[in-house]
């Protein structure tokens, strides 16, 4: 078996949820990157203040333009931390517009097999559709919206995943028995 394992995906595409189950079928630790990243981006200077004032004077885009910095390393810091776990990255950790950045994830990914990109179908559109359902329960932001319909599009996930997960119709412990399966 090859670990640790990774998720990665869109928001709401069910990387924590099928992560709890594969690692409860295998007995072992899993980490969510929400639930720690914020400890890794300040370890290189993320500030709060200054996300607040790129927010206020350049919007979403901007302060999602300085979150990405810190994505990179904060991926090349859960994979030092935890070795022998599932690991359910946040949905902009995999997807990287500037080609230096997505070059330094993709070769800190690249000795990792256990890489799975969660999507609800192979058509981009509906995948789209489905996740906007579900964000819909979470949010009513056009810019989360569309953020995530960047993230389904963007190649950056089907570049760095090791193998596709389509989920449409399947319950989270039938996907996680599929990941089990092929690791």
């Amino acid at each position: 078996m090859q670990i640790p394992i990774i998720l990665i995906g869109p928001m709401c595409a069910g990387k924590t949820t099928v992560g709890e189950k594969v690692a409860t079928k295998l007995n072992i630790p899993q980490c969510s990157m929400d639930e720690v990243r914020f400890s890794y981006y300040r370890e290189i200077g993320f500030s709060k203040e200054t996300q607040q004032q790129i927010g206020e004077k350049q919007g979403f885009q901007g302060m999602y333009a300085y979150w990405k910095p810190f994505e990179a390393y904060a991926v090349k810091r859960i994979l030092e931390e935890y070795k022998h776990a599932v690991i359910d990255f946040g949905a902009g950790h995999s997807v990287y517009e500037d080609i230096k950045l997505f070059q330094l994830v993709e070769k800190t990914l690249k000795p990792y097999d256990s890489l799975f990109l969660l999507l609800p179908s192979a058509d981009r559109e509906e995948s789209i559709q489905i996740l906007h359902q579900r964000l819909q329960q979470i949010t009513d932001d056009n810019d989360i919206f569309e953020l995530n319909k960047h993230f389904v599009k963007h190649p950056s996930n089907r570049t760095l995943a090791k193998q596709t997960i389509y989920t449409k119709g399947k319950s989270a412990d039938t996907i996680a028995e599929e990941i089990i399966l092929s690791i």
